[in-house]
């Protein structure tokens, strides 16, 4: 008998792959084989867990995606004068899902997630394939920070343990609902030594910090009603983990807009069952998926595919877009960096994990 895995349509509504009872077991064999060990998510999830809520389920969403991370750091770069609701309205109009629109109020992250795209596409890649587990490791994290004193309330964020649906869990909101302070923290101070290293990459250096304190904030950035009537996800907490779409979310609802005038229904890759998040596969833009499970879910390709695969569903996605132009121009010489196979201009920033190689699915080129 053969199961069914989302697939992708060119109006954006749902479709379905047919696979057969052996493409089923391969697939599960190496979804196992592929598992990532819990002291690594914790280490993956380190430099995000103490986030608010609802800013980290809006960066592990956005992490999925992380060809469209570069292009909205580039075009952030480009429009440096667009505030409020004239960045709201600009970044409305670029072809990109509604969590990497709703970035675009918070550029600090853009960058970090942009200059550091390696860990960025290995995150989205765990929450990919191992949701729950990603969101176990983040309450892990924020236990042993509250274990050694460095997760408590502020004038920055309400720090709290609720109990969800049986579950006793860290809660972390914003102090006022339409302002965000985005932590600053080194992982080795806040949790201690990792039994697995955390990510290589830039951490604040230690005289940032204010007296006494392990954790440090930025300038609070607007996220409501001007900036797209507010997050776009938030962080649900109960039994299955699951990462919650604001409805409400002006990106969000013309996404639905634009699905039910494609498909006639409201389906589309948005919500799923209730209000759940679902992963879209259309804005991956040929980024190639962690392994051949992860792949055969949502009809792409997997790192190790050989490049005419590649190339052949970069192209395929490409013309289920419609056709529309990529905002960042995308330069197919020599010089850019890599992402799947679609070719990016340099100024989207190295990061620490730069070099040659491939890291996490992301080449330079």
């Amino acid at each position: 008998m053969a199961g069914v895995a989302p697939g992708r349509r060119v109006d954006g509504g749902p479709v379905t792959v047919e696979l057969t009872q052996e493409q089923q077991q391969a697939a599960v064999a190496d979804e196992q084989a592929a598992q990532i060990p819990n002291d690594q998510l914790d280490s993956l999830v380190a430099p995000i867990a103490l986030y608010p809520d609802p800013l980290l389920a809006q960066v592990l969403a956005a992490s999925t995606y992380p060809l469209e991370i570069i292009q909205l750091q580039q075009w952030l770069t480009k429009n440096k004068d667009l505030k409020d609701k004239a960045l709201a309205d600009a970044v409305q109009k670029q072809p990109w899902d509604p969590s990497i629109q709703s970035m675009a109020a918070l550029p600090d992250v853009v960058k970090r997630l942009a200059d550091d795209i390696g860990w960025t596409t290995d995150l989205g890649n765990a929450v990919l394939a191992q949701q729950s587990d990603v969101m176990d490791a983040v309450q892990r994290m924020r236990a042993k920070a509250q274990e050694k004193g460095n997760l408590k309330s502020t004038e920055q964020m309400k720090v709290e343990t609720k109990t969800v649906e049986s579950k006793n869990v860290i809660v972390i909101e914003q102090s006022k609902s339409e302002v965000v302070y985005v932590p600053s923290y080194d992982p080795v101070v806040v949790y201690g030594a990792p039994p697995y290293p955390y990510p290589p990459i830039a951490y604040p250096p230690p005289g940032y910090y204010a007296a006494g304190m392990a954790v440090s904030f930025g300038v609070g950035m607007m996220v409501g009603a001007a900036m797209g009537g507010g997050w776009c996800c938030n962080s649900g907490w109960g039994g299955n983990n699951n990462i919650n779409i604001n409805n409400n979310n002006n990106f969000v609802n013309n996404s639905n807009r634009q699905n039910i005038s494609n498909s006639g229904n409201r389906t589309g890759n948005r919500t799923g069952s209730g209000n759940s998040w679902q992963h879209n596969a259309q804005h991956r833009g040929g980024t190639p998926y962690a392994n051949k499970a992860t792949a055969n879910k949502f009809g792409g390709t997997a790192r190790g595919d050989s490049m005419g695969n590649r190339q052949a569903n970069a192209r395929q996605n490409q013309g289920q877009r419609g056709g529309v132009q990529q905002a960042g121009t995308m330069d197919r010489g020599g010089g850019g960096d890599r992402v799947g196979n679609r070719s990016v201009s340099p100024s989207a920033g190295g990061g620490s994990r730069g070099g040659g190689g491939a890291i996490g699915g992301v080449s330079s080129g």
